[in-house]
């Protein structure tokens, strides 16, 4: 079993949400994973990163981020954490829940689903999102506000373990396209498929936003759904311009509630139209998902 390690440090509760972010955005395509919690009420926050990869991607991030954010780059320090199996672990934490028309429930617990709501069976594991955070909540809320005959042709940008294509291809009951720039989610996205009994309806390939034929080849479409980060949305606002329909939508989130004025305005100047949103709170930071339509 591979050693995880963490690098923790305090940053004052202002800057929390920019150090989580900024991380995020270096380090989650290596595998690491960055959480915090406060340290007192009203105080400083513990900022940590998980992850197996080399500790000088966790130095370059940090220090990188401290520059951005204008501060002196705080002390660290890299340790091992005990031989425990953090997967397992995770998945006996992760426990049921409803949300919008979708009852969320991990593998091993199968019983219990409300009346009315679809069964979605995601495990935690090494692709990002069992439903959890606050994010991929919001999308999962925003899909059943969209007219299901404006979604006929969908993709999943940035699919992670594959939930919200899942989520679509069951509640609309058509096939869904999806790509992520990690191989081995795209492997645990087609394997969560056939687990939820949608393997024909899902299709998931490896590609960096649009870029892969499979993906660049289905535009126009009616609906690009794209659960990532701030900072790649942005970098992603020409290219889901030129694949969506007129009358198409977007849905957005992977971002704070302060980063909405820059998405929207650079969506806004590529021609697409605020519709609604969800706010959502995850871990004391509340997150925004957006629908957006090109006009």
């Amino acid at each position: 079993m591979s050693t995880v390690r963490k690098a923790g440090f305090v940053a004052p509760a202002a800057e929390r949400a920019a150090w989580e972010t900024l991380l995020e955005e270096r380090l989650s395509e290596d595998g690491f994973i960055v959480a915090s919690c406060e340290v007192s009420r009203d105080g400083p926050w513990r900022i940590d990163v998980f992850g197996e990869g080399e500790e000088a991607l966790v130095t370059a991030a940090i220090e990188a981020a401290a520059q951005a954010l204008g501060v002196p780059v705080p002390d660290w320090r890299w340790e091992a954490l005990p031989d425990i199996d953090w997967v397992a672990e995770n998945q006996r934490s992760f426990r049921p829940f409803s949300v919008g028309p979708f009852w969320v429930h991990p593998s091993h617990v199968g019983e219990g689903r409300p009346a009315g709501l679809l069964p979605l069976r995601i495990d935690a594991g090494l692709a990002f999102g069992t439903g959890t955070h606050a994010t991929t909540r919001g999308c999962l809320e925003m899909l059943a506000t969209l007219d299901p005959a404006e979604t006929q042709n969908a993709v999943d940008v940035g699919c992670g373990s594959g939930i919200l294509a899942i989520a679509m291809a069951k509640l609309w009951q058509r096939p869904v396209i999806g790509g992520d720039n990690d191989a081995e989610a795209v492997e645990v996205a087609q394997e969560n498929a056939g687990l939820n009994g949608v393997p024909e309806l899902c299709s998931f390939f490896v590609s960096s936003g649009l870029q892969a034929p499979q993906l660049s080849g289905r535009a126009p479409y009616d609906l690009i759904v794209a659960n990532i980060l701030a900072g790649p949305l942005l970098d992603l606002a020409d290219t889901f311009a030129g694949s969506v329909r007129p009358g198409g939508h977007v849905l957005l989130s992977g971002l704070l509630v302060e980063q909405a004025a820059s998405i929207l305005a650079t969506y806004g100047s590529r021609g697409f139209v605020f519709e609604r949103r969800i706010d959502r709170e995850t871990g004391g930071a509340w997150w925004r998902s957006l629908v957006l339509r090109r006009s």
